[in-house]
């Protein structure tokens, strides 16, 4: 017989127990505990907040969960600072995104622009693809906030040389 059986031989015997159930205990505890840990997933309570759209015409089929708003399209999504405009405007619910066509101009909180000829709109992630007009490029402006003490050490970008 080992040591530790004659010192502690209760625990040994509970200990046997607790291993032979060791399948059932954690399903027990878990069903029964009211206090059980949820994954991460589970946690994260659904935030909503509104996009509001304005347009001459708008549609919304109920079966495929789509919207469409035709003419002087403006879309204002305030929660994430975002103001568009644009011919037309699709909501694909069950996607999840907005795609905007014909002259889109995005504005962000903070100065940031996107300019094309259609915008999708992946709202969970928050990305944009842009797409520009036949012949044509996106044209997006980046607002850099920089540092009044870092700017004379930043290196000085070299003269563009054409050819």
């Amino acid at each position: 017989m080992s040591s530790a059986y004659k010192i502690f031989p209760g625990l040994m015997r509970n200990l046997g127990l607790g291993l032979s159930l060791g399948l059932a205990l954690p399903v027990v505890i878990g069903v029964i505990s009211p206090n059980r840990l949820q994954p991460a997933i589970a946690q994260k309570a659904a935030q909503r907040s509104p996009i509001q759209i304005t347009a001459d015409i708008q549609e919304y089929d109920a079966k495929s969960q789509v919207a469409i708003a035709r003419g002087n399209v403006q879309m204002l999504y305030s929660s994430r600072g975002i103001k568009a405009t644009a011919t037309q405007a699709q909501f694909f619910r069950r996607e999840n995104q907005i795609v905007l066509s014909g002259n889109v101009f995005i504005l962000q909180q903070g100065g940031n622009s996107i300019r094309g000829e259609r915008v999708i709109y992946l709202i969970d992630s928050g990305r944009f693809i842009a797409q520009p007009q036949s012949g044509r490029q996106v044209e997006s402006i980046y607002i850099i906030e920089e540092a009044q003490n870092n700017a004379a050490s930043a290196p000085k970008t070299p003269p563009l040389k054409r050819k």
